[in-house]
C-alpha cells in the first residue's frame, strides 16, 4: 500500500506541466537520437549532462532518463529501414527487420517493433516500481565487503558479456581504472598518477572523459569518411496496414518472452539491455516452429529482440535505484548525474528522497506511452532525419561537444582533456576494444576503493569478511565462477570435439 500511495504521489508530480515537458523532451531527444546511427544514448546522455547542470534535479533526472529509454524505440527505425542499428541493443534487429523491409514490410517491423517495446518497457517499470523496494531491503544487509564484491561483479560481468573478445574488454576495464586514480587520494589527500600537473590534481572530469570516448570517436570516423561508415541511404514505407491479424497472433509470445526475460538479464549489475535482445533472438530461432523463416524476415525475430532490450532497461534500472550499482555504461551515466545533483542512488535514496523517485519512476510511466504516440504516426518525420549530411550532424555535434566541455569549468584545460581522450578512444575504437567499460569503471573506481578500505578498517587490515561472511562468499563464489567457468566449459567444449574430429579423419584417410 505504500508503494500504491508512494507511486500515487509520484504521479501528481510527474503529471506537473514541467514535469510532463521534460519527459516529453528526454523522449522525442532519445527517440533522434536512437534514429541518428552512431551517436546512441550513451554520447547524448553525455552531451546532455551539461545541459542539465542549471535545472531542477528531478527536471534533469526525467529528461535524461527519457533519452535513455527513447533510444531504444529510435533505434529500431535505422535497423528495419537501413541495416544501421541506431544502438548496439537493436543490433539483432537488423536481421530480420531489414528482411521484412526488403519485402515492403517494413510498417509491420516497426509496429512490432513500438508496440513489443510499449509493451516490454511498461512490464519492467511494473517491476521496477515493486522489486525495488525489496532490494532495498535486501541492501540493508550488504556490508562494506558485500558492495565491494558485487561492485567488483558488476566490472567481471562487463568483460565478459562485451561483445568482442573478453582481453580486450578487460584492457577497457584497465584504461577506465588507471584513469579514474589520476588526482588527490580522497583519505590522504596525497596526489596520485598526477606525473606533477597540477590540473590534474582534481581528476578527470567523468562528463569530459564520457564525451570523449564516445561523441569523439564517432564524429572523427563519420567526418573522416572511415570505411563502415553509415550508409543514409533507406527504404521507403509501403502504404497499407500495420500489422495483420497473423502479425498480431505471431508476436504476442515473443513480446512476453521478451519482456520477462530482458527484464530478469537488465537487473544483472553490468550486463545491461544488449546481451537481452541477442538471447531473446536466440530463444525465439530454438522454440520457433520454422526457425528457417530467421533471418528471411521473420517477425518474431523484431518482436521478442525490441521487448527483450526495452525490457532491459527498466530492469538496469532496479540495480541502479536500490543499490547504487550502475548495470551498463548509460546507467553509469545516470549514476553519475545522481550524485552530480547531491543525490546518492541506493538504500537510502528511497527513504530521503523518497518523492523524487517516485516523480521519476511515474515518469517513466508517462514517457512510455509518450513514446508509442511519437513512434507510430511520426515514423516518417524520423526517417527524414537520416537526410541530413553526415558532415553538418557530426561537425555540430562536436561544436556541441566543445562547447558543453568548456562549460564546465570555463577552461582550456578541459578542452586538452577532451582532445586527448578523444583520441584514445579513436584509437580504442579502431582496435576494437570497447568503450563502454572504461566508462563503468571509471564511475565505480571510488566506490570500490571507498568499501575497500572500510572493510580494511573494520576487521583491522584483515581480508577475513571476504570469506567469513555468508554474502560475501557467495559473491565471491560466483566470480571465481565467473573467471574459471568460461575456461573450463571451453575445453570441455574441445575435448568433446576432438573425437568427432580424429573419426572423420580417419574416414577420410
Amino acid at each position: 500500500m505504500d508503494i500504491i500511495s508512494s507511486l500515487a504521489g509520484g504521479f501528481a508530480a510527474a503529471l506537473s506541466p514541467t514535469s510532463l515537458m521534460f519527459a516529453l523532451v528526454g523522449v522525442f531527444l532519445g527517440t533522434v537520437v536512437g534514429v541518428l546511427p552512431g551517436i546512441g544514448p550513451i554520447s547524448a546522455i553525455a552531451i546532455l549532462i551539461p545541459v542539465s547542470f542549471g535545472m531542477e534535479p528531478v527536471h534533469g533526472l526525467i529528461m535524461l532518463c527519457g533519452v535513455y529509454y527513447g533510444s531504444m524505440y529510435g533505434s529500431s527505425i535505422t535497423a528495419t529501414l537501413i541495416r544501421t542499428p541506431g544502438e548496439v541493443a537493436s543490433a539483432v534487429t537488423v536481421l530480420d527487420g531489414y528482411e521484412m523491409a526488403r519485402q515492403g514490410r517494413a510498417r509491420a517491423a516497426l509496429a512490432t517493433a513500438a508496440i513489443g517495446s510499449f509493451i516490454a518497457g511498461t512490464l519492467a517499470i511494473v517491476g521496477l516500481t515493486f522489486l525495488s523496494p525489496v532490494f532495498v531491503e535486501i541492501a540493508t544487509l550488504l556490508g562494506a565487503s558485500e558492495y565491494f564484491l558485487l561492485m567488483a561483479m558488476a566490472l567481471l560481468l562487463a568483460s565478459s558479456m562485451s561483445s568482442g573478445s573478453s582481453l580486450k574488454a578487460l584492457i577497457s576495464i584497465l584504461i577506465g581504472l588507471a584513469v579514474g586514480m589520476i588526482g588527490l587520494d580522497f583519505q590522504t589527500g596525497l596526489p596520485r598518477q598526477t606525473f606533477g600537473f597540477d590540473f590534474l590534481r582534481d581528476g578527470i572530469d567523468f562528463t569530459i572523459f564520457a564525451m570523449a570516448l564516445f561523441a569523439v570517436p564517432e564524429a572523427i570516423s563519420q567526418l573522416a569518411g572511415k570505411v563502415g561508415a553509415t550508409d543514409m541511404r533507406s527504404i521507403k514505407l509501403q502504404p497499407g496496414p500495420w500489422m495483420t491479424r497473423d502479425d498480431w497472433r505471431r508476436s504476442i509470445g515473443p513480446w512476453s518472452r521478451g519482456s520477462v526475460l530482458g527484464f530478469v538479464i537488465g537487473v544483472l549489475p553490468g550486463v545491461g539491455p544488449s546481451l537481452a535482445s541477442f538471447m531473446s533472438y536466440i530463444m525465439e530461432k530454438k522454440i520457433a516452429k520454422h526457425p528457417e523463416r530467421f533471418g528471411k524476415g521473420a517477425i518474431e525475430g523484431v518482436a521478442g529482440p525490441e521487448a527483450a532490450n526495452n525490457a532491459g532497461v527498466g530492469g538496469a534500472m532496479v540495480p541502479l535505484f536500490s543499490l547504487g550499482i550502475p548495470g551498463s555504461a548509460t546507467t553509469a551515466l545516470l549514476l553519475f548525474v545522481f550524485i552530480m545533483y547531491g543525490l546518492q542512488p541506493g538504500p537510502l535514496l528511497f527513504t530521503q528522497e523518497s518523492p523524487l523517485i517516485w516523480t521519476i519512476i511515474a515518469s517513466m510511466y508517462i514517457g512510455n506511452v509518450a513514446l508509442i504516440v511519437l513512434n507510430l504516426p511520426l515514423v516518417g518525420v524520423f526517417v527524414r532525419l537520416l537526410k541530413i549530411p553526415p558532415e553538418i550532424l557530426f561537425g555540430a555535434i562536436l561544436v556541441l561537444v566543445g562547447v558543453g566541455t568548456y562549460s564546465i569549468k570555463f577552461s582550456l584545460v578541459g578542452l586538452l582533456t577532451l582532445g586527448v581522450f578523444g583520441i584514445v578512444g579513436y584509437l580504442m575504437d579502431r582496435v576494437d576494444i570497447p568503450l563502454a567499460p572504461a566508462i563503468l569503471a571509471l564511475v565505480l573506481v571510488p566506490m570500490i576503493e571507498d568499501n575497500f578500505r572500510r572493510m580494511l578498517q573494520i576487521s583491522n587490515g584483515s581480508f577475513a569478511p571476504l570469506v567469513t561472511k555468508p554474502l560475501s562468499l557467495t559473491f565471491l563464489l560466483l566470480i571465481i565462477a565467473g573467471i574459471v567457468g568460461p575456461i573450463i566449459f571451453k575445453r570441455v567444449i574441445r575435448r568433446a570435439a576432438k573425437p568427432g574430429a580424429a573419426s572423420r579423419q580417419e574416414l577420410s584417410g
